[in-house]
């Protein structure tokens, strides 16, 4: 099971930060298809935060296909995400990204070499 932790002095909403947290945790293999996530009230009381702001990340997280939301199991990890779609959104927030670096002097090299170390991360 995934051990999240949150930073109350970050300027990222606490229900991004969940949100974040848990795709990293599926890209990352910590929970895999299938796996149920603890209840709002658990996972709020857990962390130490409002269940609003756990209910509202299990909300987006549904929204955007990562997890299916049963009343008798609760949240289950469900990677129903079309794929094409994923990868519009994807591109979407890259070339935002990538235009941010490039304002800043970060050169196309330092990009490939910073992406390369993040996906292999995620291969290990």
């Amino acid at each position: 099971m995934i051990v999240v932790r949150v930073d109350f002095n970050s300027d990222e909403a606490l229900y991004m930060q969940l949100r974040n947290q848990i795709i990293l945790g599926i890209a990352t293999s910590q929970i895999q298809e299938g796996d149920s996530l603890p209840s709002v009230r658990q996972m709020a009381d857990d962390i130490g935060i409002n269940m609003h702001t756990v209910n509202k990340a299990y909300s987006i997280l549904k929204q955007e296909g990562y997890i299916k939301l049963d009343r008798r199991h609760g949240a289950v990890i469900a990677l129903d995400v079309d794929r094409l779609e994923a990868l519009n959104t994807m591109e979407k927030q890259l070339r935002v990204v990538i235009a941010q670096a490039m304002c800043k002097g970060i050169t196309k090299d330092e990009i490939h070499s910073m992406i390369d170390a993040i996906i292999s991360d995620y291969m290990n």
